[in-house]
């Protein structure tokens, strides 16, 4: 592919910087996958990227506790790629931890794809959607990361068991990425405007959206603002 600039997957360089940074925190795989945050605060579901688990998502879902949210993790075990059924499986997950309430989606990665499609199935159960460093936007190969997907997943990442859509949910949408990001192109996770509401940039590595515990404060912040505007 003969894609430039924003277009253009992450240099070797960035790669190898997500491995580098990542290693000395290999422990923080190893979380907690309760519930977090007051029993009576407004539901947060939080979705892992690829090959990740609620265990790894830890710190995330941390920080959104206690900013006063009750976060759940999806439950689901590892994420090794879309299957014929996952919104259905998270449309069952949604309805187990909403309590009446609108539940606020946030996907690191490949489960901003599943959030955002979540947000589709069930507009009016969902508050709002948020990715972190998610390839819903431009071509499918946009990444460094397709070739190890395809593997693991077992089918092609440009023909998916459920529909790649690219236009925005009907519910407001606030892309995260971070141009320091080793994996995903930057024009992939930030979208076009008719794809989501806002777009923000972070600056922190692709892995630390998930595992980071000053990314999540930035993350935190950025969706308070957001939902201070659009909900």
């Amino acid at each position: 592919m003969n894609w430039t600039g924003d277009d253009r997957p992450p240099s070797l360089r960035l790669r190898l910087g997500e491995a580098a940074w990542l290693l000395p925190r290999m422990w923080r795989f190893f979380g907690s996958t309760k519930a977090l945050g007051p029993q009576d605060g407004p539901p947060a579901l939080v979705v892992p990227g690829f090959v990740a688990h609620d265990r790894t998502t830890e710190p995330l879902r941390r920080a959104l506790a206690e900013a006063g949210w009750r976060v759940h993790g999806w439950d689901m075990g590892f994420n090794l790629g879309v299957r014929a059924n996952t919104v259905e499986r998270l449309e069952s997950r949604l309805e187990a931890i909403r309590d009446g309430d609108r539940v606020l989606l946030v996907g690191w990665s490949l489960g901003g794809l599943f959030a955002r499609e979540l947000a589709r199935s069930a507009p009016d159960r969902v508050r709002a959607v948020v990715t972190l460093g998610s390839p819903f936007s431009g071509d499918p190969k946009q990444n460094n990361v397709w070739r190890a997907y395809e593997m693991i997943a077992r089918h092609k990442v440009d023909d998916p068991p459920i529909p790649r859509i690219t236009e925005k949910p009907p519910v407001p949408h606030l892309a995260i990425w971070s141009r320091r990001d080793g994996l995903i192109a930057p024009r992939a996770a930030r979208g076009l405007e008719h794809e989501r509401d806002e777009e923000v940039e972070l600056d922190c590595h692709h892995m630390a959206f998930g595992i980071s515990r000053r990314a999540a404060a930035d993350v935190v912040r950025e969706i308070d603002r957001f939902l201070k505007k659009y909900t």
